[in-house]
């Protein structure tokens, strides 16, 4: 089952900002809008709307001719994969785009969504102590012709990571602010000022990153193809030296055209992954891949089936995915999981099936593609909808609501001043972590949730999935074309 509004709202507790009230309020007084955020020093005290947030602000410049180069590669790749199809921006083209012209119009504005605590990603730069993530969605507003407007979200979010602490932070003892203090600030459900860098300012000195994500185009079901939609992935890395954002590699977003082009970096990829200390950090979901290796976009398709192999089938990285010349044979895998077996090294990997689906759930696009909501996982919050829609009382995904367990229990140990332990389960299923809250919902065992086929007798139970079960009443059944996942649905004779 899925868990009730007010339940979901207590999953998240110390971890996310998701009411409405406090995101309006903090909205529409301007105290964290990105132009705020990005630029404390302007003088206007209001939201900047699209046309200006990039037109007028030096720091985003680099921005929409990124993603306007984005979209002539993936335009013009389109046209060479299906040139029978025509795509274009409106109802009359077989591929509708996003319409790029709402980034610069005087009528759309990022809205804030949410906010969302991640200390349970400081392993990437413990002396930030992880990332606050503060989460925008593009808005468009018209006028009615009795002068009123009405709000309509468009699919693209604007993701600005700040760093959940600086080095200058003082605390009220006169001593730096440490991530304990932090964490005890977002467990304590504290005044949003103590949240977002601990009313550290200039708020650019905790400036991270931008990440963009854009319904870059929707496809009808036609007799070439079922119905899909495709999703642009991009980062902006923040420049201190220049104050701006630059483009930049998605992380662990494995650049697979570039690998498979270079037989020098393929062969060094597959070194560098099956070292021992990095297969390591692979199988508990805190590997960092080097950028050599990465991507600077990436485009998602959903929907997307449940296999591994089917999230990203153009992946083609492990043998039996349909390329001739794999990265990963199945030799290699077994050999290197053998010998990290003996050493007491996995917790998550212990086959190869295992490996491919860490393989592209440790990606951007594997993940987005994993249990979203309509490629989002966090669409947000819609406080401005005159009548709540799903999306107002249910503004994440089930990935994102079943992680939130993992994510309070670190917050917990930093809180307490202890080392956390930032290993994470695989993005389908939720690592309990020894708490019962989610047991018999969508986010565990219960219905929806994401099994293990052969669990059901459906083949020889894989080891790295033996523990996907169902809640008592329940059974894994096939959904669309699996081999080895399934969702636990009720019984049927």
């Amino acid at each position: 089952m899925s868990l009730p509004a007010a339940e979901n709202a207590q999953l998240t507790r110390g971890t996310a900002i998701t009411d409405p009230d406090v995101l309006r309020k903090l909205d529409q007084n301007d105290a964290l809008t990105i132009s705020r955020l990005v630029w404390p020093q302007r003088n206007a005290d209001f939201p900047l709307t699209s046309d200006l947030l990039f037109s007028s602000m030096p720091q985003l410049a680099p921005i929409p001719p990124a993603i306007d180069a984005e979209f002539d590669r993936y335009i013009a790749g389109h046209k060479a994969a299906w040139p029978s199809e025509t795509i274009g921006v409106g109802e009359s083209f077989d591929v509708q785009l996003f319409d790029r012209a709402t980034l610069k119009s005087p009528n759309t504005r990022f809205v804030l969504a949410g906010i969302v605590n991640r200390m349970d990603r400081a392993y990437v730069a413990e002396e930030s102590c992880g990332e606050i993530r503060l989460i925008y969605r593009l808005t468009r507003f018209d006028a009615g012709p009795d002068g009123s407007k009405t709000a309509t979200r468009l699919p693209m979010t604007f993701n600005l990571v700040m760093k959940a602490r600086d080095a200058r932070q003082i605390a009220s003892n006169g001593k730096p602010v440490t991530c304990a203090e932090v964490a005890r600030r977002w467990l304590d459900n504290g005044d949003w000022q103590g949240l977002i860098g601990g009313g550290f300012h200039p708020y650019d000195a905790m400036l991270d990153r931008i990440e963009t994500n854009i319904q870059v185009s929707i496809a009808p079901k036609s007799a070439l193809h079922d119905f899909r939609s495709d999703y642009l992935l991009k980062v902006f890395k923040y420049d201190a030296a220049t104050k701006t954002f630059e483009e930049s590699t998605l992380e662990n977003q494995i650049d697979r055209d570039r690998i498979f082009a270079d037989n020098d970096l393929r062969r060094d990829f597959k070194a560098w992954l099956l070292a021992p200390d990095h297969l390591r950090e692979f199988d508990r979901g805190t590997v960092l891949i080097p950028e050599k290796f990465l991507a600077k976009a990436a485009v998602v398709p959903t929907p997307a089936g449940l296999d591994a192999s089917a999230l990203q089938p153009e992946f083609g990285m492990m043998q039996g995915e349909g390329n001739s010349d794999p990265v990963f044979s199945d030799s290699d895998v077994v050999g290197a999981l053998k010998q990290a077996a003996a050493r007491g090294d996995m917790q998550n990997i212990r086959s190869v099936a295992g490996f491919q689906r860490r393989l592209n759930d440790v990606t951007c696009a594997g993940c987005h593609q994993t249990r979203g909501i309509g490629g989002f996982h966090f669409p947000g919050v819609d406080w401005l909808a005159d009548k709540p829609s799903n999306s107002t009382i249910v503004p994440a995904s089930p990935h994102f609501l079943g992680d939130q367990l993992r994510r309070r229990d670190i917050l917990t140990a930093f809180a307490a001043g202890q080392r956390p332990d930032f290993s994470r389960g695989f993005a389908s299923r939720s690592q309990a972590r020894g708490s019962q809250e989610l047991a018999g919902t969508e986010y565990q065992d219960g219905w929806g949730a994401h099994c293990s086929l052969q669990n059901a007798g459906s083949g020889t139970p894989d080891k790295s999935f033996t523990s996907w079960s169902c809640a008592k009443g329940l059974t894994c059944q096939a959904a669309a074309a699996s081999r080895r996942i399934g969702m636990c649905f009720i019984k049927t004779r």
